[in-house]
């Protein structure tokens, strides 16, 4: 692999901002506690002052005052990153992937919106022989299986039309809804035009299949409301991997997996259907990188899997990198998002302030992770990681690679 995968760029100017900052707001809180104690210690002489009233008031502003202290290291050192996924070698080089996508029940997490997220990643920009996507249904649900099924399908006419015309938006939902990145609106061709009304008219049929199916449940499936066991369900839902000899087009393995379920047992935790899933990709696929996603997330942009090997297979990068975590953007909230549903000061300054500290934590969707790090202590005789260091990539553009659908 080349040895320069990715740069990392410490934003002095922003820093010294952020310092100055933090000055001037840590002598206005202390002119601001001069003033407190100074009124208990001398308690002025008008009626309406009351010294219980003043004590909480400081109280108060001390706790707030030290947790604006311990939030200041994030912006004592932003970075962020760019990578270089043309710098990369060959497809016959890079690592396998398996994807995980976990849903728990169809009413609450709409099946149409989980299949998005399916097809979105079976979409990635990767070498499809070495792309695995698995989808954990923890309520065992009949239209989760079938929707699947039928994503597989819409899948034969999609992937091959975003790598014809290199559409950036795959998502199908967000890419039929206007939600088209610029490079997509310059392809206006009257062949691309004929194959995307084609492609559009298929999505149909599968949006009305999902949502015809999805209006069927009037009550979840008996194995989930009486409180009965429920047997393993794994299924190969696509897999062309055989198929090298024939001219159809390479698509990544797509497999369904239902864990068992026992009354005795805590069940529909993701936790438990990410182990669920860590031993059924370990003997189908066994991938040495794994993408964990929200089954209502998509990836924004399809190079993310290539852009995220350029710091986990940078020979520059630390031995102990564990994982690469992407932000996170939303677009269906609303407009005056007064109080940052968006969780922009979050993924847009406090993480880039983590990054310089040795990283941000986990956000449980999003990111990629060397398989490895689970199995191994960071302790452990021999390991390659004495310890632990997590990246997070905000791209060139400060445009996040994941999205809400």
């Amino acid at each position: 692999m080349a040895s320069l995968l990715h740069t990392a760029t410490i934003h002095q100017g922003r820093a010294a901002i952020n310092r100055a900052h933090m000055l001037f707001h840590s002598i206005f809180i202390i002119l601001l506690f001069y003033y407190r104690i100074s009124s208990l210690l001398h308690p002025p002489t008008e009626e309406n002052f009351s010294l219980t009233a003043t004590t909480l008031i400081l109280v108060s502003e001390l706790i707030l005052s030290f947790l604006w202290v311990l939030t200041q290291s994030f912006r004592w050192r932003p970075v962020t990153r760019s990578a270089f996924p043309e710098r990369l070698s060959g497809d016959q080089e890079l690592p396998a992937i398996d994807a995980f996508i976990c849903t728990a029940d169809p009413k609450k997490e709409p099946t149409l919106d989980v299949m998005n997220t399916v097809i979105s990643a079976m979409s990635l920009d990767y070498p499809p022989e070495k792309l695995a996507v698995y989808v954990s249904d923890d309520g065992g649900a009949w239209v989760t299986l079938m929707s699947v099924k039928e994503a597989a399908i819409f899948t034969r006419w999609w992937i091959p039309f975003c790598r014809k015309y290199g559409i950036k938006t795959r998502c199908p939902e967000a890419y039929f809804s206007g939600y088209v990145c610029v490079d997509d609106q310059t392809i206006r061709s009257d062949e691309f035009m004929a194959e995307a009304k084609h492609i559009k008219l298929k999505y149909e049929e599968f949006k009305t299949f999902v949502k015809s199916a999805s209006g069927c449940i009037a009550v979840e499936d008996v194995n989930t409301t009486t409180g009965q066991g429920r047997a393993p369900n794994v299924q190969i839902i696509l897999d062309t991997r055989g198929n090298e000899d024939n001219n159809e087009e390479k698509l990544p393995l797509l497999v369904y997996v239902s864990r068992e379920k026992r009354p005795l047992y805590p069940h529909r935790f993701k936790a438990g259907a990410l182990n669920t899933l860590l031993r059924v990709s370990g003997i189908i696929s066994n991938a040495p990188y794994l993408l964990v996603l929200d089954c209502d997330m998509y990836c924004n942009d399809p190079t993310s899997a290539r852009q995220a090997m350029c710091f986990l297979l940078d020979s520059q990068s630390d031995p102990s990198l564990a994982f690469v975590q992407y932000p996170q953007v939303f677009y269906n909230v609303s407009k005056n998002d007064i109080y940052d549903g968006q969780s922009r000061s979050a993924y847009k300054t406090k993480w880039q302030g983590m990054d310089g500290l040795r990283g941000p934590p986990l956000s449980g969707t999003g990111y990629y992770l060397k398989r490895i790090a689970l199995y191994q202590s960071p302790k452990q005789k021999g390991s390659k990681f004495p310890t632990l260091n997590i990246y997070v990539f905000f791209g060139n553009d400060q445009y996040s690679i994941w999205d809400r659908n």
